[in-house]
């Protein structure tokens, strides 16, 4: 059973209501997703945030007034460990990360999200609090709604309900699938990983990424992530440059991550990710 199954049969056996007979209680058909840049936002821009283009038209009708155009630069902090939820975020381009921090300043991720889903996830549960810092890695731009219009807004729209908890699911076996993977593989592995994660999302071979930033969301020294980029660009996998990492031979460079990576890649189909 392939992981988008998986994801449907998870989420049917949430929709049992214990009615006579055992029947199943219906539940909203999922309409076919729009394409990237099919509808705008109220400032007239395209969205291309998959989850957003999932909902039926009644749906983002009424999101749609509240949806905030916002730019999202590289390093900006969207929620801080602790801190109250003030927004919650659809990329419709670029990349963040969530990343679990130590009280010695350590740091290492744990998760990322970019146009297939939202940031500000606590949100969905009543909560207004985070346990992860949520920063943007790859620089790109979304929309926002403030978290106490979300929160009231989210109750009269079920197929939004469905998106997000489907997309919780799913994010979680991939949170689940990383945290053995930074246990149990080396650098060079989980490097060549990583970076096709970042371009499952960003759907470019550039990736603006410094050796220094790789080795905080990686977990580990930056000299050890410098020596495994080597690796790969000696391999003719990437090419290093300024500030930046370009991709050269994505097929390859599959062959060289562990094995998480195909684990990980079973979930995208679920996603709308390629």
């Amino acid at each position: 059973m392939d992981a988008r199954r998986r994801i449907e049969s998870c989420m049917n056996t949430l929709d049992l209501k214990g009615t006579p007979g055992g029947k199943r209680a219906l539940r909203p058909i999922k309409p076919a997703p729009l394409h990237r840049g099919a509808r705008s936002d109220a400032a007239g821009k395209a969205v291309s945030n998959l989850i957003l283009l999932s909902l039926p038209d009644e749906e983002y009708s009424q999101l749609r007034p509240f949806l905030e155009p916002v730019e999202l630069p590289q390093y900006d902090i969207l929620h801080a460990p602790g801190e109250k939820i003030n927004f919650a975020y659809f990329l419709n381009e670029g990349m963040a990360s969530l990343v679990a921090l130590s009280p010695d300043g350590r740091s290492v991720e744990v998760g990322i999200v970019g146009k297939e889903g939202m940031i500000g996830m606590s949100l969905t549960m009543g909560l207004r609090r985070v346990v992860f810092r949520a920063i943007i890695q790859m620089a790109g731009s979304g929309l926002r709604i403030r978290a106490e219009i979300f929160q009231d807004i989210l109750q009269r729209m079920p197929t939004l309900r469905f998106e997000l908890s489907r997309f919780a699911l799913l994010h979680g076996m991939q949170v689940a699938q990383l945290a053995a993977c930074n246990r149990l593989h080396e650098v060079d592995q989980r490097l060549a990983r990583w970076l096709l994660m970042c371009q499952d999302r960003a759907d470019s071979q550039l990736l603006p990424l410094t050796h220094e930033f790789l080795a905080q969301m990686l977990g580990t020294g930056r000299p050890s992530v410098s020596l495994a980029a080597a690796v790969l660009e000696n391999a003719g996998l990437i090419e290093n440059l300024r500030g930046t990492v370009k991709v050269l031979n994505r097929k390859v460079l599959e062959e060289a991550a562990c094995e998480c990576y195909g684990v990980i890649q079973n979930f995208n189909g679920g996603l709308g990710l390629k």
